[in-house]
């Protein structure tokens, strides 16, 4: 596929921050480097911070004070993600191990394993009881929480998952590797829909996926590479 449209970002040290970006607070979240966070979207007030502590800690923006620590992983927490009503938060770890902790009681309600090595995403289905997974063993997973298992299995990275997304609608699972290749899976054929090939400039010595986004109405994905350069790609075709 082509994009249809792609834009560098131009390598200017020491660039301004923009006038309207103002810095509001920061607090001290772990006793060890902070790895991961993420902001519920429900209440818009709730912030959950993963560290090398191997801790999830919850947090107030209103406050900024801490409301629960949550421990239970034996290493260090990579990546945290909220559901869609605040309820349930996972976690997943250097180690593989995915938890799942219940807020309003504060306690583990699932303990998930299958990754081989560090989980490195997260990212919950907009409906119903799933989430997706990703890691370095190059695979990405579906789990059912009600079930209590993996549903699915992804294979086709050749370097770890570092990028998970699922499409608004919900029909689809996006996926962005260390190895530079953004996948688009169709959840309910169960199988890899399209792959995006967009040829890494000549002076990039990789071309990592650094970031995916949906448009929120319309068929388009917009991706961040390593190489320098944001892809805007069209899905109505699919």
């Amino acid at each position: 596929s082509t994009p249809i449209a792609a834009i560098m970002a131009p390598m200017t040290p020491g660039a301004r921050v923009h006038p309207a970006v103002y810095h509001v607070t920061d607090f001290l979240a772990h006793s060890a480097e902070v790895l991961a966070v993420n902001i519920g979207r429900k209440s818009g007030d709730l912030v959950a911070t993963g560290g090398d502590d191997r801790k999830v800690n919850i947090w107030s923006l209103a406050s900024g004070t801490n409301l629960m620590s949550l421990s239970g992983h034996t290493s260090a927490v990579e990546c945290v993600a909220f559901d869609q009503n605040e309820e349930m938060i996972v976690a997943g770890s250097s180690g593989g191990t995915l938890k799942l902790w219940d807020l309003e009681r504060g306690k583990v309600a699932r303990t998930l394993t299958g990754h081989r090595s560090n989980c490195l995403c997260a990212t919950w289905h907009p409906y119903g009881e799933f989430f997706a997974s990703g890691s370095s063993d190059t695979n990405l997973k579906v789990w059912d929480i009600r079930r209590k298992t993996c549903i699915q299995t992804y294979k086709g990275h050749a370097r770890g998952v570092s990028h998970l997304l699922f499409s608004p609608d919900g029909r689809w699972l996006v996926s962005g590797g260390d190895d530079g290749a953004v996948k688009l899976w169709d959840l309910t054929m169960g199988k890899l829909l399209h792959e995006f090939d967009a040829p890494a400039l000549a002076h990039a010595v990789e071309a990592s996926c650094h970031g995916l986004a949906f448009h929120p109405s319309e068929f388009l994905l917009a991706t961040a590479s390593a190489d320098r350069t944001a892809r805007l790609w069209d899905l109505e075709t699919f």
